[in-house]
């Protein structure tokens, strides 16, 4: 006889070195909490597993009471596919080690790690690979999707640093996944999701970052947004890998370096990150400064590991957000008023929409390397909606619709997963293109029942 899903708990309860967290527990509200608030679930029961041997048996007890699973790592991902309701959720957060060789220059990372924790242990040596812009965010949710930030020109995709990975299949297999050892997993990973089975660790190869870079905002008064995203354009051909510029289009934070008369007030932004030396970042950030006139900039030598925290003010947990994506060839000037226009009303304060500049590195990988194909794409655009009040979820998620429409005939047709929301299940095929065959096919090898389908998901093949 079958034992009731209290009865496998219990069973888990003596066998894990985690702990298992009920809703009866006091703190399940907050083990259950997702940084978009918009995300509200309660699942049955919450694994924080401590190995890859409870990641195992929270599977097996899964299966055995035929219970839906998601897994959590950072817990940051926009679609909240963390938690589901009436699930198990095997929460990852006790694995967050961050392990570094300094001499091989590799890093062993646990899927419960956040990037400001990669980040500080790297920097410790002088080492960094390439991650995203947020510190908080996790570091298996952001690699496993492909992962890119300020060091993808230079150094390729979060997923083209990736050596290995520990990997608890869905039927409970624990596999090592490499070039060597189940490469075709190994490809699989490297940016398709969390389809294929639980990493309980990664490994990275590192690279020499900082301990400085030059780093900043400029910030130019909106009526120069389409100057300055043409400026953008013509500098992505340009400026050679060690930099990376990024626009953002939202209302002036009350930064201490912008006129108090700005705050609040619509304006367009280059953020700008280089990791070669002073004098070089000097020379070729120069033209920055005369794209238009500024409202204000602040450009300096400054900890990689605190450019790395720059705008983690900005992307607290407990706002509601919604967003839409699109990867850009280039950016035409039709589009680039598509996105002038949508800035110019934004629904709330919060809103922004960031056009991110990828090429270098990223663009010198063969499209078929790797699960994430999109190589061509130049540009991602993320329409980051983002509000505190439920009666504003109408508006913002029909702005944000909006401008993800308008600006479709310029994009590639290719998405990155990550800023997928839950509501885009049908664009997952076309987010993936050439690779989506592959990889359903070896979602049909690695989990032929669709175990993992809480994500951006993967159907195997019939």
């Amino acid at each position: 006889m079958s034992k009731t899903l209290e009865q496998r708990l219990a069973d888990i309860r003596q066998q894990i070195r985690g702990s298992v967290i009920m809703p009866e527990d006091m703190e399940y509200d907050d083990a259950r909490a997702l940084w978009n608030a918009m995300i509200d679930r309660r699942p049955a029961a919450i694994v924080r597993c401590a190995s890859s041997d409870d990641v195992a048996r929270t599977l097996e007890a899964a299966r055995e009471t035929q219970r839906p699973v998601t897994v959590r790592g950072g817990g940051h991902n926009i679609a909240g596919s963390a938690v589901c309701d009436d699930g198990i959720v095997v929460d990852l957060s006790p694995l967050a080690s961050v392990q570094i060789d300094a001499e091989l220059r590799r890093a062993r990372v646990g899927p419960g790690a956040r990037l400001g924790d990669f980040d500080a242990a790297a920097q410790e040596h002088g080492l960094a690979t390439p991650l995203g812009i947020n510190s908080t965010t996790g570091v298996a949710g952001l690699t496993l999707g492909g992962g890119f930030g300020w060091l993808s020109r230079r150094n390729g995709m979060t997923i083209d640093n990736l050596l290995a990975a520990d990997v608890v299949t869905a039927e409970g297999h624990a596999l090592r996944a490499s070039a060597d050892e189940n490469p075709d997993l190994f490809w699989a990973l490297r940016g398709g999701g969390g389809n294929f089975g639980i990493v309980t660790a990664f490994e990275f190869a590192l690279q020499p970052v900082g301990p400085e870079v030059t780093a900043g905002l400029y910030v130019f008064p909106f009526d120069q947004t389409r100057t300055v995203l043409a400026g953008l354009r013509a500098l992505a051909g340009d400026l050679p890998d060690e930099c990376a510029v990024w626009g953002i289009l939202r209302q002036a934070p009350p930064l201490p370096f912008l006129p108090e008369t700005v705050h609040g007030e619509p304006v367009a932004v280059l953020a700008a990150c280089h990791v070669g030396s002073p004098a070089a970042a000097a020379a070729d950030l120069a033209p920055l400064d005369t794209l238009a006139d500024t409202l204000g900039t602040h450009v300096g030598r400054q900890p990689y590991a605190q450019w790395q925290q720059a705008f983690d003010a900005l992307l607290t947990p407990g706002a509601r957000n919604y967003w839409k994506t699109h990867n850009f060839a280039g950016l035409d000037d039709d589009l680039i008023d598509i996105l002038a226009d949508h800035a110019g009303r934004l629904p709330t304060p919060e809103c922004e929409i960031l056009v991110a500049m990828l090429g270098g590195a990223v663009t010198r990988v063969p499209a078929d390397a790797t699960a994430y194909p999109h190589r061509d794409a130049r540009f991602v655009m993320n329409v980051h909606g983002r509000w505190r009040e439920r009666e504003e979820d109408a508006a913002v998620i029909a702005w944000s619709r909006s401008l993800f429409n308008a600006a479709a005939p310029f994009a590639t047709g290719g998405a990155y997963v990550n800023f997928m929301t839950e509501d885009e299940s049908e664009r997952v095929q076309t987010a993936y293109g050439p690779a989506y065959q592959r990889l359903a096919q070896l979602k049909r090898r690695y989990d032929p029942d669709n175990v993992f389908r809480i994500n951006q998901n993967i159907r195997p093949t019939a």
